[in-house]
C-alpha cells in the first residue's frame, strides 16, 4: 500500500481554497486481472485432469498408451503456458469485472474453441480413434471449469470491493448537479470499488454549490474540491488517480478532448456519463458498467496479439527493406556524398512515444548546415534542398534510414509522423490535446501522409493533421496499416513527396 501526502493550495478565487493537506491510500484496480489469472491457474489444471480421466479411465476411448506421472506433469505445464499466452493475446487478462459476465464467457468460448482446435489438429488427431468426440469433451470441460473459475473470481472481486478491501482512487470531474449524482452513486454502490479522492469542478458557481452540499459531511477528505478543470493537469500530478469519471452537463467537444488528452498522457482510465442528446442522436454507444450507463474510453488501442503482430511485421519488413535494397541504398549514399559536402545521413531529435526523444535517421537531402538558424519545417521549393535531394524527397527515399529507427523500437512503419521535439510544446499551446498523438509509436508513413496537401505551420494545419492522426489512433488495426502501406507505395511511384 502506497501513501502520498497532498498539499496543492490551488485557489479558485480569493475566498475559496481548493486543496488542503491530506493523505490518500492507493490500491490497484489490477486486482481483477490478478484474480482471473489465479483462478485460471487452478481451473486449467482441473480441466485437463478431468479430460485425462475421461480419456484414459472412462472406457470411451481405446488407447494403447497412458502417460506416466512425469509426462503428465510436463503436459500440464506446457498446456498452462499455451493457454496463458493465448488468453493474454486474446485480451482475457484485462479488467473483465467491469464488463458483463456474458461478454467474458463468450470471449472464453471463442478463445477456447480456437485453442482446442489447434491442440487437436497437431497433437490428438493421430492418438485417438474418435478425435471429434475427444475434441468435444475437452472443449466442453474447458468451458465449464474455466468459466466457473472466472465466475468465482468475479464474485470474490465483488466481495472485496464491497468490503472496501479493494479500492480504486477516482477523480470525479464535471458540473455540480451531474457530479453530485455520480458521487452519490459511487458512495452507495461500494461493489464498484471506486473511492472518490475528491472532485474537480467546471466553474466557481459549481464550487459554491458543492461547498454548500458537503458542509455537513463527516468525511471531508473524499468530498473536498481538488481544483478546477483548467487545473486538471496539476491535480493529476499530485493525486495520480487510477480512474477519472466525467459528468458534465452539455459537454463541449473541446473540453472532452482536452481531458482525454491528459488521461492518455497520464495513463489513467476514463469514463464519461453521456448526456441525453447523445442517446437521442445515437452518437454514444454506452456500456452499462456497474449498472449505470458510461462511455468507456479505453487507453488500450490494440489487443496484445495485434500489438505483437504489428511489431513482428515492423521487424520483418524493415529487415527485408534494408537488406534487399542495400545496393540501391549504397548508390544513393555515394551520390549524396559526391553532390555536396557533408554527412550521408541527417540526424534530428524528434518526440516519440510518450514524448520520449530519439534521433531520427534520414538520407541528407539538403546542403550541409542547412539548419544553422534552428530546425523547422521545410517549405515548398526550399533553396536548401539539393538537386538529388529533390528526387529522393519526391520518391520518399530519404526516409529509408528510418527503418533503422523501426528496428530499434523507436518508430513503427505506420503511425503519426514524429514531430520536432522543440515544436511539440509550441503546438500544444495552440492545441492543448496535441500530445494525444504521442500515445503510440510514430511512423514512417501514416494516414495524414497519404492525404496531406499542405505544409503550413499554422493552427489550422496542425488541427487538420491531428484529425487524421486521431482517426488513425482511434481506428488502429492491421487492416488499416495494410491499406496505408499500399497507398504509400502508389504515392512513392507518383512522386508525391515535397521537394
Amino acid at each position: 500500500m502506497n501513501s502520498q501526502t497532498i498539499n496543492i493550495g490551488t485557489i479558485v478565487d480569493d475566498d475559496i481554497p481548493i486543496v488542503h493537506q491530506k493523505k490518500f491510500s492507493f490500491k490497484s484496480k489490477l486486482s481483477a486481472p490478478y484474480l482471473q489469472f489465479f483462478f485460471d491457474v487452478i481451473t486449467l489444471i482441473l480441466s485437463y485432469l478431468a479430460f485425462y480421466i475421461v480419456l484414459f479411465e472412462s472406457g470411451l476411448f481405446s488407447l494403447s498408451f497412458k502417460p506416466e506421472i512425469t509426462d503428465l506433469l510436463t503436459i500440464i505445464i506446457c498446456l498452462q503456458i499455451y493457454w496463458f499466452i493465448l488468453f493474454w493475446l486474446s485480451g482475457l487478462y484485462k479488467d473483465w469485472y467491469i464488463r458483463s459476465p456474458f461478454d467474458e464467457l463468450f470471449s472464453i468460448i471463442r478463445t477456447a474453441f480456437i485453442g482446442t482446435f489447434i491442440i487437436f489438429f497437431f497433437i490428438f488427431l493421430d492418438s485417438s480413434k474418435s478425435p471429434r468426440l475427444a475434441f468435444l469433451i475437452y472443449f466442453s470441460l474447458f468451458i465449464i471449469i474455466v468459466g466457473a473459475g472466472r465466475f468465482i473470481a468475479r464474485k470474490l472481486q465483488w466481495k472485496l470491493r464491497n468490503n472496501r478491501i479493494i479500492t480504486i482512487p477516482t477523480l470525479i470531474v464535471g458540473t455540480f448537479k451531474e457530479v453530485k449524482e455520480l458521487y452519490d452513486k459511487t458512495i452507495e454502490a461500494k461493489y464498484w470499488g471506486y473511492k472518490p479522492i475528491g472532485v474537480v469542478l467546471k466553474s466557481n458557481e459549481d464550487v459554491i454549490k458543492w461547498s454548500d452540499y458537503t458542509a455537513n459531511f463527516n468525511n471531508q477528505e473524499q468530498t473536498q474540491i481538488l481544483g478546477m478543470i483548467d487545473n486538471l493537469r496539476e491535480v493529476f500530478s499530485v493525486t495520480n488517480p487510477e480512474e477519472l469519471l466525467i459528468a458534465v452537463e452539455n459537454p463541449e467537444h473541446q473540453l472532452l478532448l482536452n481531458i482525454t488528452s491528459i488521461c492518455a498522457e497520464k495513463k489513467c482510465s476514463m469514463k464519461i456519463v453521456p448526456d441525453l442528446y447523445d442517446y437521442f442522436t445515437g452518437q454514444a454507444r454506452t456500456l452499462h458498467l456497474y449498472g449505470i450507463p458510461l462511455i468507456d474510453i479505453s487507453t488500450q488501442l490494440l489487443k496484445p496479439w495485434q500489438s505483437i503482430t504489428k511489431r513482428i511485421i515492423d521487424i520483418i519488413v524493415s529487415t527485408l527493406t534494408l537488406l534487399l535494397g542495400l545496393p540501391l541504398w549504397i548508390i544513393i549514399a555515394i551520390i549524396i556524398k559526391l553532390e555536396s559536402k557533408g554527412p550521408i545521413f541527417y540526424l534530428q531529435e524528434r518526440a516519440g512515444k510518450d514524448c520520449k526523444s530519439f534521433m531520427i535517421y534520414k538520407f541528407r537531402s539538403m546542403v550541409d548546415d542547412a539548419e544553422h538558424n534552428g530546425p523547422g519545417w521545410t517549405s515548398v521549393n526550399d533553396a536548401r534542398v539539393t538537386k538529388f535531394g529533390k528526387f529522393i524527397r519526391k520518391a520518399h527515399l530519404d526516409e529509408v534510414p528510418q527503418f533503422i529507427n523501426v528496428l530499434k523500437g523507436e518508430m513503427s512503419i505506420v503511425g503519426p509522423r514524429p514531430e520536432l521535439s522543440n515544436l511539440v510544446d509550441k503546438f500544444t499551446d495552440f492545441v492543448p490535446y496535441y500530445k494525444r498523438r504521442l500515445v503510440v509509436r510514430p511512423g514512417i508513413t501514416g494516414w495524414w501522409q497519404i492525404k496531406y496537401t499542405a505544409y503550413e505551420e499554422s493552427k489550422e494545419e496542425i488541427e487538420n493533421r491531428l484529425k487524421d492522426d486521431f482517426y488513425y489512433i482511434e481506428n488502429m488495426s492491421l487492416r488499416l496499416d495494410f491499406e496505408i502501406l499500399i497507398r504509400t507505395l502508389f504515392l512513392m511511384i507518383k512522386g508525391h513527396g515535397q521537394a
